[in-house]
C-alpha cells in the first residue's frame, strides 16, 4: 500500500524551507495540535487548522523531505505560519519509509 495519494487528497499544501527562506521541496502533510490527554485546554484558542493550545503539534507527511536530516534554521511552512521541527522519525513499512512523523512548534518571529 502507498499512502502518498492520502496525503495528496487530503493534506495540506506545506513546503520545507531553508534557513534563508529557500523552497527546498514542497509536499502535502497533516498538521495538527497536539491535545491534553485530559482534554483539558487552558490558555488556548481556536485557529484554522484546530485547537492551539500555545503548545506543540503533530506534522504527519510523505517520506521525501526527509525531516530527520533537517538542519537547524530549516523549518515548514504552511498556511502562512513556519513551525520548527523539534523532533522527527520515520516509520517504516518493511524496509521502505512509510512516512514521517515530527513534533513541531510555531515560529515566533520578533519584529
Amino acid at each position: 500500500m502507498n499512502i502518498s495519494p492520502i496525503f495528496e487528497n487530503y493534506g495540506r499544501p506545506a513546503a520545507f524551507v531553508s534557513k534563508d527562506g529557500e523552497e527546498l521541496s514542497e509536499m502535502k502533510a497533516f498538521i495538527s495540535p497536539l491535545r491534553y490527554k485530559n482534554k483539558m485546554y487552558l490558555y488556548g484558542v481556536n485557529t484554522e487548522i484546530g485547537y492551539n493550545s500555545q503548545g506543540h503539534y503533530l506534522y504527519i507527511g510523505p517520506p521525501d523531505p526527509d525531516l530527520t536530516a533537517a538542519d537547524d534554521g530549516e523549518y515548514i511552512a504552511c498556511l502562512g505560519e513556519k513551525y520548527r521541527i523539534d523532533r522527527a522519525e520515520k516509520v517504516y513499512k518493511g524496509n521502505e519509509v512509510f512516512y514521517i512523523w515530527a513534533i513541531i512548534r510555531v515560529i515566533v518571529e520578533i519584529d
